[in-house]
């Protein structure tokens, strides 16, 4: 039999997923299962962006332009305005969701064996897009009690080597829901001044910000055109993760000339989705103010649960809609396994992701967990509930 490539067996699993074939086995047995394991928000998407999709009337659903059509891009603009962000339609590049922004941009900046510097935890997905591409993530140990806030900046520029090429957050960040403020976002952004490369913020999260924290991004720098690199997405503002809509956006033109290169190899970004999203820019801020407030109530409902379990500790999220929970296990891989596998209660049991994936050591994260709370009030309390219970059980 011909063998894989060592790349394909060597990408890290998901997290946040690599439980799915136990989660359906369970849903097999009759168990219902409640997923705090992933960001997909149970919201309504706009009544505008539904609209749009029963009403779309052309006769066939055709390739549109590489990069999102004008009016998408164009409509992105004043969306961005409205946040003191300037930047012109020829900045952006539309992107089927977000990770297709993520790995073009790493395509466009770095060569195999380069390296990546990313402050931990992050998006466990970035190890992968990274490994896709042959690059190394290098990953910068930030601390639990300090709420996982950046490291102090000398660490991070002692990582820096010849084959670094850029350095890469999410702001708030995934999974741990921190905020990075104006000052240390400027300290990363001069450093990649000085040290010639580039600055990617991953800004998906941008208006669920709490406690009255303000969201910086990193098109607010000076000085920086030409280094920083923007990853936007559609799906968590919207709740349209199945839209897959994102976007690329920077001032530096020799990316995006080599961006749309990979754009029109891959010919253009979903047809339909992008119209949907189109429709969803329509959307009155009301739609946004809603959410906004939904999630700030179940952040209070996550935080105020979980600090009643015994031997529980939990991250204080600024922004985003997770928290990292350190639990009174050894191998959170092994519980969150055997909460699908061994444990329900009347019925029902709990999927989280493991928090060991979000970290770029083997041992990082072993006692953590990621929950997602993406469910209404009365599921949630079930849900932290069920995590209780299943300690309870799994240390007897």
């Amino acid at each position: 039999m011909p063998n894989i490539s060592k790349k394909g067996a060597n990408l890290p699993t998901s997290p946040i997923r690599k439980l799915a074939k136990q989660a359906n086995i369970a849903k097999a047995r009759g168990i219902e299962v409640f997923h705090l394991n992933i960001g997909q928000p149970d919201l309504a998407s706009p009544k505008s962006a539904l609209e749009a999709i029963r009403n779309f009337s052309d006769d066939i659903v055709a390739y549109g332009p590489s990069e999102g059509t004008v009016s998408f891009r164009n409509k992105l603009v004043s969306y961005y305005q409205e946040h003191d962000i300037e930047i012109d339609a020829e900045d952006i590049l539309v992107t089927t969701g977000a990770s297709e922004a993520i790995i073009m941009a790493l395509d466009c900046i770095t060569n195999e064996g380069d390296e990546l510097i990313i402050p931990e935890p992050f998006y466990a997905n970035y190890e992968t897009f990274a490994a896709a591409c042959g690059v190394k993530v290098v990953g910068i140990p930030s601390s639990f009690e300090s709420q996982f806030s950046l490291p102090d900046i000398e660490t991070i520029e002692a990582a820096i080597t010849s084959k670094t090429r850029a350095l890469f957050i999410c702001n708030p960040n995934n999974p741990s829901g921190y905020v990075y403020s104006k000052e240390e976002l400027e300290s990363l952004g001069q450093l990649a001044i000085k040290h010639d490369i580039f600055f990617i913020v991953d800004e998906v999260y941008r208006e669920f910000v709490y406690d009255g924290h303000e969201h910086i991004s990193v098109m607010h720098l000076e000085n920086l055109a030409e280094h920083a690199i923007l990853i936007d997405s559609m799906s968590k503002r919207y709740s349209m993760c199945g839209a897959r809509i994102g976007c690329l956006i920077t001032k530096n033109k020799e990316v995006t000339h080599a961006a749309l290169k990979f754009a029109q190899s891959r010919l253009c970004p979903p047809t339909i989705a992008l119209h949907a999203c189109e429709a969803a820019l329509d959307e009155p801020q009301q739609y946004l103010d809603d959410a906004i407030e939904e999630y700030e109530k179940r952040r209070r409902i996550a935080i105020e649960y979980l600090n009643k379990i015994e031997g529980v500790s939990v991250s204080l999220p600024k922004g985003a809609f997770y928290c990292l929970v350190k639990l009174p296990v050894t191998d959170s891989d092994h519980f969150a396994k055997w909460m699908l596998e061994s444990f329900q209660d009347n019925g029902e049991t709990l999927m989280v992701a493991p928090a060991n994936g979000f970290f770029s050591g083997d041992s990082a994260g072993k006692d953590m967990i990621r929950i997602a709370f993406v469910l209404n009030s009365e599921k949630l309390i079930r849900a932290i509930t069920l995590l209780k219970l299943g300690l309870d059980a799994y240390q007897k």
